[in-house]
């Protein structure tokens, strides 16, 4: 197998968990929309704000560490002590805060929610992230060895629990929005445990202080930023809860679960190029830039699909899926979508590789206050949506500026006629749809217009030699071997 068919094979395997994981939240819409209410999800949305942001301390940024030192590392025994000496660290900080956030669960659930009814959310909600936290070391380790069937393997089994035991609590207990947390738990712990017997064999238990060490060193500058970063990407939530109603804050996180497909697919694609573009940075240093390039062309184009489908469809999705309260989440998918498109230039590891992990927490308190200063009015004038266009504006403005600075420690020679190519259809189509939607346009020309937005694309990908025969070839072969 060519190594060009080895990275669509595992393209295709990366998908597998996202598409498992992403369908069945969104086909199980219409079940839980009908008994959860849009409170329900504010509640949920704000224990989960506090939950990323403390198991994110908890962590210390030792997973971007982890992440990248693991190819500086041979022998099996260094590999195994970096693993299990990373866990060990993040299980104790874990554990510390959990007992903190336990004994002060009913005044955290009144600062962040609003009242103390909900302090068992937000406690569980946080063991709930912490058991996915630790799970992640793991995960990173089939990653970096390229063992792509494992990672699936594992993603989807979590997935594929998780709907069983929350559609078991929430339809059949009816112990109501606790279930979908609980069903995480079980899902989670269940796979951790598995995973956690399936390395102590073949990679038996070591401890390296030294490596953990050199981690933490390139981690903790990392700390800032998670702590800045949670606030960013959480803060429009808790600013509309805290400004408008815990109502819009539930149809707000459903509009963002649909979108965030984009964000999960681009993850699993980053999951292929990650790997190479590390490869290609140690091997040919700074003249490796016009080879990073040149690779990741082909990447942003997929990864852009996915947007594109949401966001023109989201209308679509919405409707049928969710009942007339949840509506108001339609605008808000597109505006999201175009987002986490352009997350895509944040993925790459310039920074990391070159150790200028500290500017990754200065470039994020930029964020976060570009986040404030355009949420709180945007929010203030126009609730929900105002939140999105917010988040929009200052995370494209971050982005820019976090692409400008991370060009200059290292140069990755984009091929940036076919980058505007991408762009100006992908956000070009989303904003002409939500101004038709906006200016009373019917319907059946906004689906015309639609179907040429993604013909425009699919053609364009034509040119870029994106989607071509051969790679067609490729993909057939891959599901369909030739047999003599």
């Amino acid at each position: 197998m060519t190594i060009k068919e080895k990275q669509i094979k595992n393209s295709l395997i990366y998908l597998l968990p996202t598409i498992v994981g992403n369908l069945i939240p969104i086909l199980t819409l219409p079940i839980f929309t009908r008994i959860l209410t849009t409170s329900d999800y504010g509640i949920w949305s704000l224990a989960q704000v506090y939950a990323i942001f403390v198991t994110g301390v908890a962590n210390f940024g030792l997973t971007v560490g982890y992440e990248r030192n693991f190819f500086e590392h041979k022998e099996p025994k260094i590999v195994a002590g970096l693993l299990y000496s990373t866990l060990l660290f993040v299980f104790i900080g874990f554990i510390v805060l959990g007992f903190f956030t336990y004994l002060l669960k009913s005044k955290l659930s009144l600062w962040i929610i609003g009242s103390k009814e909900h302090a068992d959310i937000l406690f569980w909600s946080y063991c709930a992230s912490g058991i996915v936290g630790l799970k992640v070391y793991y995960l990173t380790y089939f990653k970096n060895t390229e063992n792509a069937k494992a990672f699936v393997l594992y993603t989807i089994d979590e997935s594929v629990l998780g709907l069983l035991f929350s559609l078991f609590m929430v339809a059949y207990l009816r112990i109501g929005l606790i279930g979908l947390i609980w069903g995480q738990i079980f899902a989670s712990g269940i796979v951790f445990s598995i995973l956690s017997f399936r390395f102590v064999r073949f990679l038996p238990v070591s401890f390296d202080a030294e490596a953990l060490k050199v981690s933490l060193k390139l981690s903790l500058p990392l700390t800032p930023r998670i702590f800045f970063g949670v606030i960013g990407n959480q803060f429009d939530k808790y600013m509309i809860g805290l400004l408008n109603t815990l109502c819009n804050v539930g149809v707000y996180n459903i509009a963002q679960k649909v979108a965030y497909i984009v964000f999960s697919y681009m993850t699993s694609i980053q999951n292929v190029f990650s790997p190479q573009v590390y490869k290609r940075m140690f091997d040919l240093g700074e003249k490796g830039g016009e080879s990073v390039g040149n690779y990741l062309t082909p990447f942003l184009y997929i990864s852009i699909s996915i947007g594109l489908m949401i966001s023109l469809f989201a209308e679509e999705i919405i409707s049928v899926l969710t009942p007339k309260p949840y509506h108001d989440a339609i605008d808000i998918v597109m505006i999201l979508s175009m987002l986490y498109g352009s997350y895509f230039f944040g993925k790459q590891p310039q920074l990391i590789y070159s150790k200028k992990t500290y500017i990754t927490s200065i470039m994020t308190a930029v964020s976060i206050g570009l986040n404030i200063m355009i949420n709180i009015p945007f929010i203030n004038k126009w609730g929900a949506i105002g939140a999105a266009w917010g988040t929009f504006c200052a995370g494209v403005l971050s982005g820019v500026l976090t692409f400008i600075v991370s060009q200059h420690f290292y140069e990755i020679k984009w091929e940036y006629q076919k980058l505007i190519f991408i762009f100006s259809i992908f956000f070009g189509s989303t904003l002409l749809i939500i101004l038709l939607r906006y200016v009373g346009v019917s319907y059946e020309y906004r689906f015309v217009v639609k179907l040429i937005s993604l013909a425009s694309y699919i053609y364009l990908g034509m040119r870029l030699n994106v989607l071509t025969k051969d790679n067609y070839l490729l993909v057939k072969k891959i599901f369909i071997p030739y047999k003599q």
